[in-house]
């Protein structure tokens, strides 16, 4: 197997500024504090336990007219050197590239990205297992497709094989970073691969989600804790009633109702484009006119 050393950086919006869809949800009270408590109790522990910590780095995007009390409460994780936070209101994908570089040195052979939500989590060898994955210099986006979803107190097994949690890798020369595009629309810029597994992310369900939303199969998550060390110590074992009614009836209406939104988003991508997408989003975030 050829050796490749890797840059590794994990990429998360924290609270940018925004159009669309999430402008309406980051407008409203509360959103800022709620997500640092998102933040800390999910995506930072799960970031500190990696078992390729060593060998991983993280850049936080945050606005610059962020309040002092958010930039206080990030100072220990700062100061830990866990997280490195850049101040800004866009940034292009040359800005992400230089401030990678700026972080890592940019000496590896290959840079290698991942998209972190702030409200999100991984697998403790979610690092370790992509970096196995990469075994050339090429640029391919990677995907490791199974993962969980969290309610409060329930686990769902997803298969997923163009999540939200993609990977790109690229030659330093040539980089653009995992933000070029969607993370379903990068197979239109470069060959993806896909590697299935033990669940290896955990995306949390909330009341300020955007576009997360159950889906997938309900589970006894015990066997997963070791993998998700305190996230799913708050989730009951389901009985074999639910397991079963979840099975025959919810996973049918489930796949029934994401194929009608497959279909309208498919539409309205075709006729307006991405811009046209985000606007749709955000007219139903806002609700009907009065």
């Amino acid at each position: 197997m050829t050796t490749v050393s890797i840059d590794h950086v994990l990429l998360t919006r924290f609270n940018l500024p925004s159009v669309g869809p999430e402008s309406v949800i980051r407008a409203q009270d509360g959103w800022l504090r709620d997500r640092v408590e998102l933040f800390e109790g999910h995506t930072v522990p799960s970031v500190r336990a990696q078992s390729a910590a060593a060998r991983l780095h993280w850049l936080v995007f945050l606005d610059r007219e962020s309040p002092g009390w958010l930039v206080d409460r990030l100072a220990p994780l700062v100061d830990e050197g866990l997280l490195h936070p850049v101040f800004g209101e866009q940034f292009t994908n040359e800005d992400v590239v230089a401030e990678a570089r700026a972080l890592t040195g940019g000496t590896g052979d290959v840079l290698l990205t991942t998209n972190l939500d702030n409200d999100d989590a991984l697998a403790v060898d979610f690092a370790e297992r992509l970096h196995r994955l990469v075994t050339s210099s090429r640029t391919e986006a990677l995907y490791l497709s199974n993962g969980l979803i969290l309610t409060a107190d329930e686990a769902y097994l997803r298969h997923d094989p163009h999540n939200a949690f993609v990977s790109v890798v690229e030659p330093w020369e040539d980089a653009k970073t995992v933000w070029r595009d969607w993370h379903n629309r990068l197979h239109l810029q470069m060959p993806v691969r896909v590697a299935d597994g033990a669940p290896a992310w955990l995306q949390v369900i909330h009341g300020r989600n955007v576009s997360n939303r159950v889906r997938g199969r309900l589970v006894d998550a015990a066997s997963y804790r070791d993998s998700f060390p305190g996230q799913l110590d708050a989730v009951r074992s389901p009985t074999r009633g639910a397991l079963l009614r979840d099975r025959l009836v919810r996973v049918p209406l489930r796949a029934a109702k994401e194929s009608v939104r497959r279909l309208g988003k498919t539409v309205v991508m075709g006729l307006f484009g991405k811009d046209g997408l985000d606007r749709v989003k955000e007219r139903l975030q806002r609700g009907p006119a009065t």
